[in-house]
């Protein structure tokens, strides 16, 4: 059995990052400790500081090399990942391969989270524990409370849950979705009147009408009976299509108006899609809840622009939310390696991507010698390095009352939770709460006022409860 599973990795290898042939060399203790500083610098903002986005890869424990000096030297673009061949000397490339395949500890237990359940955590300005809602999860990516108290979550891997009683319960009538890379199912949202018309809202990836392997962001929606969905209508489909696993956007809300926005990513095309207003990638858009075009979108009459767009230049939006008093529409955003932004969105605004950003490649060369130029929006705050953005909420209710208005933002790749004081429309003050909790997926607040945080792999939900 042990000789059937080994031969399979090796087959997974070939099969995951094509073949290639070399005899894996040792490497000296100075070309091991230069790998490692290469990993962190080039590799750990997608794959994590201690490689733990790597632990369930049966790549991992093969006995060969090559596949991986494959995938840094030429990339995997349908994945998002560049080459590093300008970058990295082969001997350079070699080190850095052997340092992935035996990055992965022996001992599981020092990629968990460095907080557990029901420690007291002392911020700067308020104390709170860690409640453990929901485990037994992958990739958790939308969270929607029901007026019932009940949780629904989207998994990035096509499945919905709705947690009820300590119990998960998997919802069946999903549209067809593409599991890609990053894609699949994203982002869930409630109807603003959903007591009334029971409308849910998900935005996915959506197949191309005859392809296997093309999609684009979608956004449906449909009623709950039961654990089933019906009444399922396709309210956007974006366009164009790609083969490539990346950049979806896309996070969900409503305004105070009614009217629903949400992100997608340049879909891996930079230098094509988020300057262009002929399709709907690099763009925020609103539209009504049934998917028509609200008559003062700003390009509305402009010719061959798609009509939903609101604002454009965007990478990689992974966080929208609405600021509670005054109903502004707030957007976070991935850069490349750095530049990763916090903006707040304006109607026709143009946001620069990729003519002006503070990152660069991540192979570390430049794109870009532009940090603003005239008619393009700076963003409010910026990242560098980045933390890989992800989920944003404003703290609403008086539970935490020294934490009221701030923005909650996860991190991704430094694997904490973000809270941004405001002054305004100045950011005064950064502070990292959960470091070390995992990748931080989404954060939501409960409509009992409790701040909800999903972590990935291993996949659960926190609820973070304030202690006077």
């Amino acid at each position: 059995m042990n000789q059937i599973l080994k031969n399979l990795s090796v087959l997974i290898v070939a099969l995951f990052f094509g073949s290639c042939t070399m005899s894996n060399g040792q490497h000296s203790e100075q070309q091991m400790k230069k790998a490692a500083e290469n990993y962190q610098n080039y590799c750990a903002g997608c794959h994590g500081n201690n490689l733990e986005k790597f632990e369930q890869k049966d790549w991992m424990y093969g006995d060969d090399n090559s596949s991986i000096v494959q995938s840094i030297t030429h990339g995997r673009e349908e994945m998002g990942m560049p080459g590093f061949e300008v970058t990295f000397s082969k001997e350079e490339v070699e080190a850095l391969a052997e340092y992935v395949r035996k990055g992965v500890p022996e001992d599981k237990e020092t990629l968990q989270p460095a907080l557990s359940a029901n420690q007291l955590v002392e911020s700067e300005v308020q104390k709170f524990i860690i409640d453990t809602v929901v485990s037994g999860l992958e990739v958790p990516w939308g969270l929607e409370f029901l007026p019932n108290g009940d949780l629904l979550i989207a998994e990035r891997s096509a499945k919905l849950f709705r947690f009820t009683n300590n119990e998960l319960q998997e919802i069946s009538g999903l549209p067809n979705i593409l599991v890609k890379g990053q894609g699949g199912l994203l982002d869930l949202e409630l109807h603003p009147d959903y007591e009334s018309n029971g409308w849910i809202y998900m935005a996915y990836s959506g197949y191309a009408d005859g392809s296997p392997d093309e999609a684009c962001t979608n956004i449906m929606r449909a009623r709950l009976q039961g654990n089933s969905l019906v009444d399922q209508e396709l309210i956007f489909d974006g366009y164009p299509d790609s083969n490539k696993g990346h950049h979806w956007g896309c996070k969900l809300e409503f305004d105070r108006e009614g009217y629903l926005f949400f992100g997608i990513g340049d879909r891996g095309s930079r230098d094509v899609n988020p300057q262009s207003l002929t399709n709907t990638n690099g763009k925020i858009h609103r539209i009504h809840d049934d998917g028509s075009i609200p008559e003062d979108n700003p390009f509305v009459s402009t010719p061959d622009a798609v009509k939903s767009i609101y604002s454009y230049g965007h990478r990689n939006p992974q966080g929208t939310a609405m600021h509670p008093e005054t109903g502004e529409i707030w957007e976070t955003e991935h850069g490349p390696r750095g530049g990763d932004e916090l903006n707040l969105i304006k109607p026709g605004v143009n946001y620069g991507w990729p003519v002006i950003s503070y990152g660069i490649n991540y192979d570390g060369t430049s794109f870009t010698d532009l940090t603003e130029k005239e008619g393009m929006e700076q963003p409010l705050t910026y990242w560098d390095p980045s933390i890989a953005p992800c989920g944003t909420t404003f703290v609403k209710g008086d539970r935490y009352k020294n934490w009221k208005n701030n923005i909650l933002i996860g991190s991704l790749r430094f694997m904490y939770l973000e809270r941004v004081v405001l002054d305004g429309y100045q950011v005064v003050n950064h502070e990292k709460l959960l470091e070390g909790i995992g990748r931080v997926r989404n954060v939501e607040m409960s409509p009992d006022g409790y701040v909800y945080v999903a972590v990935e792999n291993p996949g659960k939900i926190l609820r973070l409860v304030p202690v006077e």
